[in-house]
């Protein structure tokens, strides 16, 4: 199932609080993936609170970005 992001912001602990576009609100944890690739360079807390929706996903300043059915699939609802 593809659902958008419509909202992120950024929290504590490499979390993302994630509105997606059908009103749906979750928290991805993005610790799991600090290990890996350019997303190590996400443990930058400054580069971490870059997080935008571009395209219906979230993306960093450094170009890093996750699909919106890994968003939607691996968040909690809250």
């Amino acid at each position: 199932m593809y659902i958008g992001v419509k909202k992120a912001k950024p929290l504590q602990n490499y979390e993302i609080f994630i509105t997606f576009e059908n009103n749906e609100e979750k928290i991805f944890d993005l610790k799991p993936y600090l290990e890996t690739g350019l997303f190590a360079q996400l443990k930058n807390e400054n580069l971490f609170k870059t997080v935008r929706v571009v395209f219906d996903s979230l993306e960093w300043h450094n170009g890093v970005d996750i699909c919106p059915e890994v968003l939607y699939n691996e968040s909690r609802r809250i």
